[in-house]
C-alpha cells in the first residue's frame, strides 16, 4: 500500500489520507454497528463503548476474510451526533498506524437502523498474499 497523506496543494488532515493505492485482493467489510456477538446493543448513550465495538466487529470481519485493522484502506464513518467524534478519531488513533492511516469519509447522518446505534463504520481492505 501506498499511502499519499497530503499531496501538495491538498487541505490539511486529521487522522486519514487523501489517497491510498494499493494492489491485491481487495475486501469489502459492511457497515458494522455496536452490536456484540450475541446480538446485544453495547454502550446506549456511551460514544466511545459504542466505537470500541464497532472496531471490534471490523477486526472480527477482516480476519475471517485474511486482512486485519491494518490493512484497511479505505473507511467511510456514520455518525449520528458530530459530538462524536473526538470518542472515534481516539478509539480510531488505537487502532491506526497515524503514519499510514486509511482514506476516509465522514458523514453525519439523522439516524441508523436502531435508535441507540450512534455509530457505524464500514471499510474496504487488502488482503496480503491471497489469490
Amino acid at each position: 500500500m501506498d499511502h499519499f497523506i497530503r499531496p501538495t496543494g491538498s487541505p490539511p488532515v486529521n487522522g486519514y489520507s487523501h489517497a491510498v493505492a494499493f494492489t491485491g485482493t481487495m475486501v469489502a467489510v459492511s457497515g458494522q454497528v455496536p452490536v456484540d456477538g450475541d446480538g446485544n446493543t453495547v454502550g446506549k448513550g456511551d460514544a466511545e463503548a459504542q466505537v470500541r465495538q464497532v472496531y471490534a466487529n471490523l477486526s472480527t470481519a477482516l480476519k475471517a476474510a485474511g486482512s486485519g485493522l491494518e490493512h484497511v484502506v479505505k473507511l467511510t464513518v456514520y455518525l449520528t451526533d458530530l459530538d462524536d467524534l473526538p470518542a472515534f478519531r481516539k478509539v480510531r488513533d488505537e487502532h491506526q498506524d497515524p503514519a499510514r492511516p486509511p482514506a476516509s469519509s465522514l458523514v453525519k447522518v439523522a439516524g441508523l437502523v436502531h435508535p441507540d446505534f450512534r455509530i457505524e463504520i464500514d471499510a474496504l481492505a487488502v488482503a496480503p498474499g491471497a489469490e
